[in-house]
């Protein structure tokens, strides 16, 4: 087992980002984006100079935190914009020798008065995802699932029925995501969904973890983020449970608490970025030592 985490999350530069996983004493960085930009969309010598950089520090890229189908991209956009995107992604991750990548499967379909609506062109996409899936298994590289703001994080049903239908997928399993969203499927009225279910009817398929815990805000309708393990996220029980499993793969942590990928209004200065990065990890660390203790 290991640790990792978003480090954009503490730092836009690289050096910021490598200084605080070296701090706390990790080896890896889940890259999602470095100076504001995605590690896929970077130009290309910029790229290299990345490379060169993290060798020289002794510090790995043990995930690609894409963008590839996630919620912020249609499922009826055009499918070479995603295609282009994995191409990118491909030989830089195999240059890093990185061999998992976090994707999704596209946005939820809305009807316009922002409800869920009944078709979420399913055969679409499970199309798309065997040929991303395809692509990256060929290139020696394991694509993972999160379960977000997307047709698989509609529920767990909806999570096993996208990976009957898209062989060689895998899951990065997210722990606050599921307190976030509503279970559809559940019967209505729909309740919202638990972490614990969620993660023990899918377990069999996770290759990978993210911590993110919160408690769920009706008002503004997401999560107001805490450290891991006071909030509703089943942190500690899920923990417990990998590793009374044998779980030997990588947990990532991903705070929220001071900036959040998904919400620009989300903002924080340098300082506590940093501090509330390290915070986290630090508590983390402690969780998993009190649960190891427990075994």
């Amino acid at each position: 087992m290991y640790l990792t985490g978003f480090a954009d999350e503490a730092a836009d530069s690289l050096a910021d980002q490598i200084e605080v996983t070296k701090i706390l004493g990790w080896e890896n960085i889940e890259s999602r984006n470095i100076d504001g930009v995605n590690i896929h969309d970077l130009p290309i010598r910029k790229f290299d100079l990345i490379c060169k950089e993290l060798e020289r520090n002794d510090v790995k890229i043990n995930c690609f935190g894409s963008t590839v189908a996630n919620w912020g991209v249609q499922i009826t956009e055009p499918f070479e914009e995603t295609l282009e995107k994995i191409n990118r992604a491909v030989p830089r991750m195999q240059k890093l020798g990185t061999s998992l990548i976090r994707m999704m499967s596209y946005a939820r379909l809305k009807n316009s008065d922002g409800t869920l609506a009944g078709n979420q062109m399913e055969e679409e996409r499970f199309r798309r995802l065997r040929i991303i899936t395809e692509i990256f298994t060929k290139a020696g590289i394991t694509p993972v699932h999160e379960n977000c703001m997307n047709y698989g994080g509609m529920g767990w049903s909806y999570t096993l029925k996208m990976l009957d239908n898209v062989p060689g997928l895998k899951l990065v399993f997210d722990t606050g995501n599921p307190v976030a969203n509503v279970d559809y499927s559940a019967e209505l009225p729909y309740p919202m969904q638990s972490s614990w279910e969620f993660y023990q009817k899918v377990k069999d398929y996770i290759e990978y973890i993210h911590i993110k815990d919160g408690v769920y805000n009706e008002a503004k309708n997401d999560l107001d983020y805490c450290y891991p393990g006071e909030g509703d996220g089943d942190v500690k029980r899920i923990v417990k449970d990998l590793i009374d499993n044998g779980y030997d793969g990588g947990i990532s942590m991903e705070p929220h608490m001071a900036v959040v990928f998904h919400d620009k209004n989300v903002v924080a200065d340098a300082l506590f970025r940093r501090e509330n990065y390290l915070e986290y990890g630090r508590r983390f660390m402690k969780l998993l030592e009190e649960v190891r203790i427990d075994v």
